[in-house]
């Protein structure tokens, strides 16, 4: 409520500052407060300055919503004191739906991100553009120093919002046994998938399947089947042998040795990357790669902010999503760029058709995605590290399934180290940066 008591007071005269200068300077401010804020905190500023004492419309019906919505705040700041308690413990947050998660599904969230994406897009008077987007950068802790351009030359904050950078704000790191990061955001969860059926961990006592995110006819499931075949050797050793078993069986075998000796050893690996709104919203390309598949996944476009992943289930499958799969040097390669409230336009500079977030399109759980495969067949769009791909309208989630080396002996005797995370849940990360690497020894 910080942000809109503090607008609040502005618009009464008490910060001291001329109204006109005071306009101009916190539109950023009130701009956050009506696209990040929780419904109930545009409520009130939409009353404070709607409804002044003495002349509500409908008195009774007020001040039962401004009761609702200080119960609501209330218990909003209980459960925050709650996690920031369990944070100081140690304690990982859990999944628990609440009842706002249960509140948003009636809303007409997909009208109301267009709504706001109209908004964004109407070009405002260029002596107000500076003050405008100094005040944005404000409230979401931007960078201005990064952006290619003077401000005045951003015509709209949906511009302004999804600038380029200076050249060279983002180095990509040169490692060649790396993958890097496709984007600016805060790493929320990562690991190994493993098995039949494996599961992305949203948060803490709830997980969703890799296939429901990236699609039914990924070839993710081919992979799968490709390492079960080539690992056969470690499940046919008996239980409890470790994860090396198989090293030790082709040792005992000099047949099966020869086999096994120079055969790859890959894992599956995932990252999810939350984008704060104040973060650079284009997406890069992890590693030189061909992309060889684009899925539209039309659904819901619920908040993704930290808050509702601890709340809404199937976040990431439920949310409208596009999903681009392929191959790099070391196997399968796919990115999801998850749509969330008021982001419901994804560009993708490879296939700037399409259009997401369309009027009239369902989102019936049985509604089929919609796929393309790019040609020539087999080749698709090849696309360098570090190249733009994609990009956002307010913050999303981005989320990386790839394989990654485990281990490789080759015929030159070296062998090809575990690949690992350079990162960790909480961390901050900027595109170019490692997300892990694997070295040569």
């Amino acid at each position: 409520m910080h942000c809109i008591t503090s607008a609040a007071h502005s618009i009464l005269g008490q910060t001291g500052k001329d109204p006109s200068h005071f306009l101009i300077e916190e539109a950023g401010n009130l701009l956050f407060c009506l696209s990040q804020c929780h419904l109930y905190h545009c409520a009130c500023l939409i009353f404070f300055l709607f409804f002044s004492p003495g002349k509500f419309l409908l008195p009774g019906a007020s001040a039962a919503a401004l009761l609702m919505l200080g119960v609501l705040h209330a218990k909003r700041m209980y459960d925050d004191k709650k996690l920031a308690e369990r944070k100081e413990k140690g304690l990982e947050p859990e999944f628990e739906p609440d009842l706002k998660a249960s509140f948003l599904r009636l809303l007409p969230l997909r009208s109301m991100s267009r709504f706001w994406g109209s908004l964004m897009e109407v070009e405002l008077p260029v002596f107000m553009r500076p003050a405008v987007y100094k005040g944005w950068a404000r409230a979401f802790h931007s960078n201005l120093q990064e952006s290619a351009l003077p401000l005045e030359e951003y015509p709209s904050l949906q511009a302004f919002f999804i600038r380029s950078l200076k050249e060279g704000s983002r180095p990509i790191d040169a490692d060649p046994n790396c993958l890097v990061s496709p984007v600016d955001g805060k790493v929320l969860r990562l690991g190994q998938l493993r098995g039949p059926g494996a599961m992305i961990e949203q948060v803490k006592g709830f997980s969703y399947p890799v296939s429901s995110l990236l699609g039914a006819s990924s070839s993710l499931h081919d992979t799968k089947e490709e390492d079960v075949s080539g690992d056969q050797t470690e499940q046919n050793t008996p239980e409890g042998s470790n994860a090396k078993s198989w090293w030790r069986v082709s040792v005992a075998s000099p047949k099966l040795r020869d086999q096994t000796r120079l055969s790859p050893k890959r894992g599956i690996f995932y990252c999810v990357l939350y984008l704060h709104p104040g973060d650079y919203h284009r997406v890069h390309s992890p590693a030189d790669w061909n992309i060889f598949k684009r899925r539209h996944f039309s659904g819901n476009l619920f908040p993704t902010n930290e808050r509702a992943v601890r709340t809404i289930r199937n976040l990431y499958v439920e949310n409208e999503r596009v999903v681009l799969e392929g191959r790099w040097k070391e196997g399968f390669v796919a990115i999801a760029a998850v749509g969330a409230t008021n982001v419901g336009s994804i560009k993708l500079l490879i296939e700037p058709e399409l259009r997401t977030n369309s009027p009239g399109s369902t989102i019936l759980p049985s509604q089929p995605y919609n796929e393309l495969v790019y040609e020539p067949e087999g080749t698709g769009v090849m696309v360098k590290r570090g190249q733009e791909i994609a990009g956002f309208n307010m913050g999303s989630t981005v989320v990386i399934v790839f394989e990654a080396p485990l281990s490789k002996a080759r015929e030159d005797g070296t062998v090809s180290s575990e690949f690992d995370f350079c990162i960790k849940a909480g961390d901050r990360i900027r595109v170019g940066e490692a997300i892990g690497r694997w070295s040569q020894s």
